[in-house]
């Protein structure tokens, strides 16, 4: 709060936009705030935004000085004829926008805003909305949509198999997007803020143990994606992090590898198309673990084939992903859909049982916590955002503190026993 002015103000954000707020004195000695918006995102930098604090600051001095800015404000009484009006305006824009119209139209809004991947997903979660919208309520307007409607729809998604957790993706959506229309006056509230969801259940990660992992390793020896699965299992990367791995993460030197790209799918203008995300999602995601010596001679024999394959096959090697770590003898990308699928036919076959490719990082970070290696480090390792991230995932499998409890508890009741003993 600024004091050396006859007025204090404060820089406050609402709505994702940065304010002024004014606390003064009228003439009738009352105190007064005014918010006078700055017209600035809350993303912008502090050099832009100061310099705009101190036009809006000189602005109002000016104002405070003459005693324009002190005049006291008359109140607008609030009556019928004055809610009947709000409810004509708000109606005249919302009813611009077919509701489904409105959930495309806030994509486009928002696309600058997010990562190309949560991008993707607001997508697939949209279509999937105006869909159904389109079948079950067609030619409905922004304006029409209630939370009776908004709840039918989670509960035939519900009721056809969807997840409790998919669910919520939907309503994250929808909820973001109507909050969207109320922040642009098109909505008087939020209709989505009146519904209920399904309770989630709580995940409990599925994984291998060593000797299960070790039965993998043989199934995969000489197999396309042998390097992908034991780079997945030894680092618990995620599969788009595994496959956007480039050689220029790899420090053979310093013995070091580095993560910091993610090869996904979104769409193009004809169905999915691959794309490589120089930004991962958090910063903690980004991260440079020691190189590992089995995988280090992995990828020094990876190397060594790329480049005698390239020789060997002249124009027939693709060269469309060099640079890419995790390519087959004929230099093509290993793509996301081919290693969930190849992975499944490959555990199969060899009547292994049944875990996703995702689980491959469960599984290593399930042997860390079983080793001894504490919590925060996985963290670290998996690269998750906040501690308790990996703590919900994973709290059940630390054994090590359930263990010193017990001891604990066992040798307290072991000395009463004696003590019971002597008496």
């Amino acid at each position: 709060m600024k004091t050396s002015l006859p007025f204090k103000y404060i820089v406050s954000v609402k709505r994702d936009k940065y304010y002024v707020v004014f606390d003064f004195k009228d003439d009738n000695g009352k105190r007064q705030r005014r918010w006078v918006g700055t017209g600035l995102p809350s993303k912008s930098t502090k050099k832009v935004l100061n310099e705009k604090v101190d036009e809006l600051v000189a602005q109002f001095y000016e104002d405070y000085c003459s005693g324009n800015a002190t005049k006291p404000r008359e109140k607008i009484k609030k009556n019928t004829k004055n809610a009947e009006f709000l409810n004509r305006t708000l109606s005249a824009k919302s009813s611009a926008f077919a509701f489904t119209q409105f959930l495309s139209y806030w994509l486009d809004a928002i696309k600058p805003t997010v990562s190309d991947t949560t991008y993707e997903s607001y997508t697939h979660v949209i279509r999937k909305t105006t869909e159904y919208f389109d079948e079950k309520y067609p030619n409905l307007m922004l304006n029409e949509i209630t939370a009776l409607q908004i709840q039918q729809f989670y509960n035939d998604k519900y009721n056809s198999g969807l997840t409790a957790n998919t669910i919520k993706h939907y309503h994250a959506n929808i909820h973001k997007a109507l909050k969207y229309a109320v922040k642009m006056d098109w909505l008087p509230n939020n209709p989505s803020e009146k519904t209920e969801l399904p309770k989630l259940k709580k995940f409990q990660a599925n994984f291998y143990n060593a000797e299960e992992l070790a039965e993998l390793f043989k199934a995969f020896k000489g197999d396309r994606l042998e390097l992908v699965v034991h780079i997945a299992a030894y680092y618990g990367m995620r599969r788009s992090e595994v496959l956007g791995l480039k050689w220029d993460c790899i420090d053979f030197d310093r013995k070091k590898i580095t993560i910091r790209r993610k090869l996904i799918y979104r769409m193009g203008e004809t169905g999915d198309e691959l794309f490589l995300d120089e930004e991962l999602k958090t910063k903690a995601s980004v991260r440079t673990l020691p190189l590992i010596p089995h995988i280090e001679a992995m990828l020094k024999e990876r190397f060594f084939l790329e480049q005698y394959y390239s020789n060997l096959l002249k124009d027939d090697f693709d060269h469309t992903f060099d640079g890419f770590v995790c390519r087959d003898s004929f230099g093509k990308i290993i793509t996301p859909n081919y290693t969930s699928q190849h992975f499944q036919i490959v555990i199969a076959n060899n009547n292994l049982r049944y875990i996703r490719f995702h689980d491959l990082r469960h599984s290593c970070a399930s042997l860390l916590l079983a080793n001894g290696v504490p919590m925060k480090a996985i963290q670290e390792w998996l690269g998750h955002s906040t501690f308790n991230i990996t703590a919900d995932f994973y709290s059940h499998l630390e054994y090590s503190s359930k263990i010193a409890s017990a001891e604990t508890i066992a040798k307290i009741f072991s000395n009463d026993d004696e003590s019971n003993l002597k008496k």
